[in-house]
């Protein structure tokens, strides 16, 4: 399949034909790595990363919790408490 390359302001961009992109299984906002290697473009689409839960964030976490109520003080401004 030929593409032109055209310009994009300072840059230069080709459009992914709909049927590439549905073989790939890609789709808009991907995201991707894109790479140079013997004069050809290589585009990898990145993993995908999973937000993590607070289970993830505190795996490796074996201390104990207290929570505690913090004083901030009294109201600067327009905030309410």
């Amino acid at each position: 399949m030929t593409v032109k390359i055209q310009k994009w302001g300072n840059s230069r961009g080709i459009r992914i034909p709909k049927v590439i992109l549905d073989d790939l299984v890609w789709s808009d906002n991907e995201e991707v790595d894109l790479t140079v290697s013997d004069g050809k473009i290589i585009i990898e689409r990145l993993e995908r990363r999973k937000r993590p839960d607070i289970h993830d964030l505190f795996a490796g976490y074996d201390g104990r919790y207290d929570p505690a109520d913090i004083d901030w003080g009294e109201p600067s401004g327009r905030e309410v408490w």
